[in-house]
């Protein structure tokens, strides 16, 4: 195997990271993702801990984390103004709104003057800066990938996340007990401020005509309304895109709202402080980092909508069985492998909604990913008032249950979805071409 344009082979062993290894701009990208991440991760769990550590509600916890992911519900729009303008520049102001965002919070902290609606706020405004960037950031992967090499690329995204979720929540619960929330707090900022310094390089990337275009023209006169009616119309006449938008949506109110909420909840009851909190999702985290590695080496594999649906089914069915253990290292295993089982989930259900989808609505497509990652918030508040009434391992026992429930009758209703592999149906355009700009390969786009 060679890199593109180099005739150069690759060493052996770079299959697991060639779109790593072949794409430079991809690779500032994947980069500033790891740090992006790494401090959303950080922050979330040490604002988590600091409103259980307060309040001892999950309720209130369940209003912190609804907060939280409430800008979701702005995926649409977001996905319309990832189809309009330029990407990189859009995630360059979300790491900069989410620096800012901690630190204004790290400095209440560290002056005593953070109350509970203080870091509620804090929260809804950091989610302002990390779910609206998501289509444009997920989007991009396409732009400067290609088709072949999508499902390497969004594993090895996917690997940002578990290796983020490894060290942020692991260095948090460290953090928390060692240095303290207001320091905590600003060490997660920084990582926000690297992300941006990563996405610099990509400030002044030049206009040029390219098959790739990544930029879509948009009709003339056409209203933010017409182009969000446009992309609902690409998912509702798909038959498999719309099967994998329900499997997200589906996960999102069943089990999600469970890992987003409650892992606080659950480590009290195992006995944990913050630290074993910490170490907890790291365990998690390090089983999505097995499995994301294993999908990034299988390349383009077949079967990628089979899978997708039977690691979600899994997925379920791990943590039906961690909602009934009360052993500690039971836990731990459980979790692990229910980390493992999720990467299937997390890595292919944007695979599949950009491979499925025209090149023209994919921010959009991938807007209304997040508009159905978007319903958290609901979700999370239900199941917060059923916690109060169930407790949290009854609520998530069934919410758990009812996802596998239903992933059985999607998968006897849309069995096109269980065999598909990723068939180029879309027209889809060869990956984007890229200039040099300084030391950097950036890609090239079409002007609007």
């Amino acid at each position: 195997m060679s890199s593109p344009g180099s005739g150069r082979p690759f060493a052996p062993g770079t299959r697991l990271f060639s779109s790593l290894v072949r794409y430079p701009s991809f690779r500032l990208l994947w980069f500033s993702n790891l740090f992006f991440f790494g401090g959303a991760w950080t922050q979330t769990l040490i604002l988590g801990w600091l409103v259980y550590d307060r309040t001892g509600s999950e309720f209130l916890l369940a209003v912190f984390t609804a907060a939280r992911l409430a800008p979701m519900m702005f995926g649409p729009i977001s996905g319309v103004v990832s189809d309009r303008y330029h990407r990189p520049r859009l995630l360059l102001v979300a790491a900069a709104w989410a620096f800012v965002a901690v630190a204004v919070v790290a400095a209440l902290a560290s002056s005593g003057h953070l109350p509970y609606w203080g870091i509620v706020v804090g929260g809804l405004c950091i989610g302002l800066a990390q779910s609206p960037s998501q289509p444009a950031r997920a989007t991009l992967v396409m732009d400067l990938v290609g088709r072949e090499n999508l499902s390497n690329a969004n594993a090895l995204n996917s690997i940002v996340m578990n290796m983020t979720q490894i060290v942020g929540p692991a260095a948090g619960g460290v953090m928390i007990s060692v240095l303290g929330v207001p320091t905590a707090l600003w060490i997660s900022a920084l990582w926000f401020l690297l992300s941006w310094l990563l996405l610099w390089p990509l400030r002044n990337v030049g206009y040029a005509s390219s098959a790739a275009a990544t930029v879509v023209p948009r009709g003339p006169g056409e209203s933010i309304r017409e182009s969000l009616v446009a992309g609902l119309r690409a998912v509702v006449t798909n038959r498999l895109a719309a099967a994998a938008l329900l499997v997200t949506l589906a996960a999102n109110i069943t089990l999600w709202p469970i890992y987003q909420s409650f892992m606080p909840v659950f480590a009290r009851d195992l006995g944990l402080d913050a630290t074993g909190l910490g170490w907890l999702l790291t365990c998690g985290g390090l089983g999505g980092l097995a499995g994301s590695l294993v999908i990034a080496g299988l390349g383009d594999f077949r079967f990628k909508g089979g899978l997708f649906v039977v690691g979600t089914a899994i997925w379920g069915v791990l943590w039906m069985a961690f909602a009934l253990t009360r052993s500690v290292p039971l836990s731990f295993v459980l979790l692990g492998l229910a980390g493992v089982a999720s990467s299937a989930f997390g890595v292919l259900q944007t695979t599949l909604l950009l491979m499925m989808t025209e090149p023209a609505v994919r921010g959009r497509v991938l807007g209304l990913q997040e508009l159905t990652i978007g319903i958290l918030p609901l979700a999370t508040m239900l199941q917060g008032t059923a916690a109060v009434f169930f407790g949290v391992r009854a609520t998530s026992f069934v919410g758990a249950l009812s996802l596998v429930a239903f992933l059985l009758v999607l998968g006897t209703r849309v069995p096109d979805l269980l065999r598909y592999s990723g068939a180029d149906r879309s027209g889809a355009p060869p990956p984007a071409q890229q200039l040099t700009t300084g030391s950097a390969r950036v890609p090239v786009y079409d002007r609007e």
